[in-house]
């Protein structure tokens, strides 16, 4: 599994959000550089968003979610285009778990397990 893990709950529909485009940046000297990207599957996760031996450098990291091609397809209108969560990684080696609880009109995370 990767080191960094996510799922989207659309809370509104009480239902998984399929099909969201993620990105993974990592910050390198106050810029941003693409790390990997991935698309939430049925069940609104990706586990694989990073191959299961790239372990992580201590660092601030980056998940931008796509939130727009996800109402765009549910014929929906949302107020947030995307969603940026920034994060602290520390040099441990740990499972990170960034779920997203989304709705046309506001959004909430925390750090999973």
């Amino acid at each position: 599994m990767s080191q960094i893990t996510t799922h989207i709950l659309d809370t509104t529909r009480g239902k998984p959000a399929a099909d969201v485009p993620i990105t993974l940046f990592i910050q390198k000297d106050n810029d941003w550089q693409e790390m990997s990207t991935g698309l939430t599957n049925d069940d609104g996760r990706i586990g694989d968003l990073l191959h299961a031996d790239v372990v992580l450098e201590a660092g601030t990291y980056r998940m931008h979610f796509d939130t727009n091609s996800y109402f765009n397809a549910n014929n929906e209108q949302g107020f947030y285009p995307f969603v940026d969560i920034v994060f602290n990684i520390d040099a441990s080696g740990s499972h990170y778990h960034i779920p997203l609880l989304l709705t046309a009109y506001g959004y909430s995370t925390y750090r999973g397990s």
